[in-house]
């Protein structure tokens, strides 16, 4: 004779996998956003953000020792904040290079983490030159 299964089981285990499916969309879209702000918006962020502006100099420090050292400025601003930042460089990093940096402020500097560095390619950027 066949042993009949219990629908409840069934019933249960769908509601939990429905449960933790939700919690996952949720987390990924709401729940795990960092804000992406520039520096004249810095101090009423707290916590852990994407920075965003153009470096200026001078550049100074060692970015695999004491830190790389220098301003981040706003886009199309005149407000900066002092970076300090450690980890692997990119290529493209310089003076007047526009680029994203993950981290937060400590005590009036802006304190980035460890390989969160991206520059912004120019190319795509800048308006096309009529040829």
């Amino acid at each position: 004779m066949a042993r009949r299964r219990n629908p409840a089981r069934l019933v249960i285990a769908l509601s939990i996998a429905a449960v933790l499916a939700v919690f996952l969309v949720y987390t990924s879209f709401a729940g795990g956003s960092t804000p992406s702000i520039q520096p004249s918006e810095l101090a009423d962020h707290p916590g852990v953000v994407q920075l965003g502006g153009k470096v200026v100099g001078p550049v100074s420090g060692d970015a695999r020792g004491d830190g790389l050292r220098f301003e981040l400025r706003d886009v199309n601003g005149s407000e900066t904040v002092p970076v300090v930042y450690t980890g692997s460089v990119p290529d493209l990093f310089g003076e007047g290079r526009e680029l994203m940096i993950r981290g937060e402020l400590k005590q009036g500097a802006f304190v980035a983490e460890p390989d969160s560095m991206v520059t912004k390619c120019p190319s795509k950027y800048s308006p096309k030159s009529d040829s």
